[in-house]
């Protein structure tokens, strides 16, 4: 599972998130300029500087409040054209700046964008505060509620009628003056704290380095070597080789370094961050952050901030969340064990009966067990998947399902390692652009995400094309080899590639609908995975970076024999890391929780989590629930995936994985709908009933039942079975085709 930024969640944040008054401004300032005459209106960033932000920020509040004065000031009677949708188009300046500038600040931040952010958000939080909170404009917006039924508005006007309204009386507009005035420094203060938590993790992240001299480095990989070369020589310690916290330097260093001390010792530094009893702690924020949330909640009417959460999402309520986590979690962990005893033979046959396995032992001895049971090294898989490779898999799929296609851009980029793409129909009909930003550095924080620059709207009846950004952290290249990706990198590009599809299909035709429900936003991007390894993808995408030869039929077979290998220790580490975010986001009093107590009587004592596991995050990096957007919500994934790996079913049931009706259909009930409708009711439509659990089980090798992986090669050997000569003639032709589409693209992106 990956680490995503919800800019989801971002967005509704900054919709509403701003107020001050005006500043000065700095000249030829591109934020005051009514459109940007650049491709798909892209963010002009060769001209966009950083002192730019705060004049834009001020302009954009000062223009937000005169608009929501002339909608409170009305003399008319508050109609949905003249107050809710008034209010859903207020904001577009402040709308387009934050966008922009939360979008950098993950992707390319520096000390200044640091401290920008520390000022800015406190003030955007009470911005958003006074205006969630206005009296006279929450009454206008429920005159328009109450008389919904009434002045029978259409479908899309009432629901985002119904949806402003909740989201005033979510924010406070139901409180006392005295309780508002409380609120609101609960959230100013809640921003604060959450800008620093970020801050401190990514210098704890980034101070950290490892140099290691090449003798201590038995086991590593030739192109791990190379790579950790070239930043030690960077770093000024050439003839050394330097790792790092990053995700890409530490995994393959746990993966395959034999030198256990120095195993321990990256491990570590990495579920030490946050926690070092220095300027860069964050125990006593995450304590302040968990009491502060309690409040708030309280005062909004509910028991806990995880009733808060859930009250708006498709789970509902907190037991139908850890009805969820809890009956995964034990097959799960019952499963790691398993796997912990068939790694011990080897561990005690290189360490002694005596020591005792660790938890950075787990990565080095899974990928021996991969070796000795599955005759399958991701070292070697990485040459058939080189960064290129992947990039034209997920360009092939989009186009099998659902016919479009993507052309090299050019538009301005924020840093040199990006690239773009113009993203067209299968009519030629444009949808958006789409950036990609690949490789770690020190200004972009850890992880994968996707987001947007311009969201889609739909201005004087027309289309607004989204353009869409994604971002990861994968193994960049050195020298004269690409950037060659693990199997991880590759289902976290399809992955994030689902993200940027629900964003380039959108079709919501109010602003305020573009939103889903936080554990209903991952279905469109974990849906992708399901494709990323199947045998015919595999066979369309993944060569040889030096050969150019296909995969080989043996490590396809491999690959999905162990799709569900190590599948107990990924589940637990998960579930471990949903279950410490809910039960500390359900505590029921403001005193300030122990931290690393907490942590430890929720796992280890109260679920009887084994030490050789750590939870994929701890509290003090735990970026998705303290400065990402996913407190009381890091279940999401494991909620979506119950959604994804049933609605992939559909697919295996039509007997053809890129079967183009199905995809169609998946597309207008789910990936252009926005929030137009519950996520529940876009699911049904899709699939035909409610979800069915056991697929996700099934697939994380916790049910023993045949796996969609081996259904997708039954359906497919009995379709060649009845096929005709002539359709197997029509499938070859199409597939020569496609291939040539594909080799004329990549020639196209070549020349420029």
């Amino acid at each position: 599972m990956k680490r995503f930024l919800c800019l989801f969640a971002f967005a509704m944040i900054i919709m509403t998130h701003f107020s001050c008054g005006n500043g000065e401004k700095v000249e030829s300032n591109p934020f005051f300029e009514a459109k940007w005459d650049t491709p798909y209106s892209t963010p002009p960033f060769d001209r966009i500087k950083t002192e730019h932000f705060k004049p834009a920020f001020e302009q954009g509040m000062s223009l937000h409040n005169e608009e929501i004065s002339q909608i409170v000031n009305s003399t008319e009677r508050p109609t949905f054209e003249n107050t809710v949708l008034a209010y859903d188009n207020s904001g577009e300046m402040l709308w387009r700046v934050a966008t922009v500038f939360g979008m950098l600040s993950a992707a390319d931040t520096d000390e200044q964008m640091q401290t920008l952010s520390a000022e800015i958000y406190p003030a955007l939080a009470a911005h958003s505060d006074a205006i969630s909170m206005n009296d006279k404009l929450f009454e206008r917006i429920k005159v328009v509620y109450d008389s919904r039924e009434a002045e029978d508005l259409g479908a899309d006007e009432k629901r985002l009628t119904e949806k402003i309204y909740d989201g005033f009386v979510r924010s406070g507009a139901l409180l006392s003056p005295q309780d508002k005035e409380s609120l609101k420094q609960i959230n100013e203060r809640l921003s604060s704290l959450g800008v620093a938590f970020g801050r401190n993790l990514l210098a704890e992240t980034n101070e950290y380095q490892l140099f290691v001299e090449r003798e201590k480095l038995e086991g590593v990989p030739d192109a791990v070597m190379e790579t950790a070369a070239a930043d030690a020589a960077a770093a000024g310690k050439k003839g050394e080789y330097l790792f790092t916290l990053h995700k890409p330097s530490m995994l393959p260093f746990l993966t395959y370094c034999k030198d256990r001390a120095l195993r321990e010792q990256i491990y570590k530094a990495y579920l030490k961050r946050g926690d070092n009893g220095n300027e860069n702690d964050n125990k006593s924020i995450i304590a302040q952050m968990v009491s502060l949330r309690y409040q708030k909640a309280k005062l909004l009417g509910y028991d806990s901030y995880s009733h808060y959460v859930t009250a708006d999402q498709m789970a509902g309520k907190p037991s139908a969340v850890y009805a969820l986590l809890e009956s995964v979690w034990t097959p799960a962990l019952e499963q790691a064990k398993a796997e912990l005893e068939r790694m011990m033979p080897m561990f005690t046959r290189d360490n002694g009966a005596d020591a005792k396995f660790e938890s950075w032992d787990w990565w080095y001895y899974a990928e021996q067990v991969r070796v000795a049971d599955y005759k399958l090294e991701e070292e070697h898989v990485r040459e058939y998947l080189s960064l290129d490779n992947a990039k034209s898999g997920i360009f092939f799929l989009a186009n099998r399902l659902f016919g479009i296609t993507f052309r090299p851009l050019r538009a301005p980029m924020y840093h040199e390692d990006c690239e773009v793409y113009e993203v067209l129909d299968g009519d030629d009909t444009p949808l958006g652009a789409l950036y990609f930003d690949f490789h770690p550095r020190a200004s972009k924080q850890g992880g994968a995400w996707c987001g947007t620059y311009v969201d889609q709207t739909y201005e004087d009846g027309k289309r607004v094309c989204p353009v869409v950004s994604i971002v990861c952290n994968f193994t960049p290249a050195v020298g004269r080899m690409p950037a060659l990706l693990s199997i991880d990198e590759v289902e976290t590009l399809f992955h994030e590639f689902g993200h940027a599809l629900h964003n380039l299909f959108a079709e919501a035709k109010y602003r305020g609908l573009a939103g889903v429900e936080g554990d209903f936003v991952e279905l469109p991007s974990q849906i992708m995975e399901n494709w990323a390894f199947s045998e015919q993808m595999l066979k369309q995408y993944a060569t040889h970076y030096q050969t150019g030869e296909v995969m080989p039929d043996d490590m396809i077979a491999k690959i999905r024999k162990c799709a569900t290998f190590n599948e107990g220790f990924n589940t637990t580490e998960l579930l471990a890391a949903a279950l410490s975010d809910f039960d500390i986001h359900a505590v029921q009093s403001a005193d300030e929780v122990d931290v690393a107590e907490f942590e430890r009587k929720s796992l280890n004592e109260k679920r009887g989590l084994i030490s050789q596991i750590e939870p994929r995050y701890h509290y003090t990096y735990f970026s998705h629930i303290f400065d990402g957007g996913y407190s009381a919500g890091y279940y999401f994934y494991i909620w979506a995936e119950v959604l994804d790996k049933d609605a992939f079913q559909a697919f295996v049931e039509s007997g053809d994985l890129f079967d183009r009706a199905t995809a169609e259909r998946f597309r207008r009930e789910v990936l252009a709908r926005g929030g137009s409708r519950d996520g529940m009711d876009m699911y049904r439509a899709f699939r035909g009933a409610e979800p069915n659990q056991n697929a996700m089980l099934v697939a994380r090798g916790l049910l023993k039942e045949e796996s969609p992986i081996q259904e997708e090669s039954d359906a497919e050997r009995k379709i060649t079975q009845v096929n005709t000569r002539e359709q197997a003639r029509q499938r070859a032709e199409r597939s020569r085709q496609e291939r040539e589409s594909a080799r004329q693209q990549a020639e196209t992106q070549e020349l420029l």
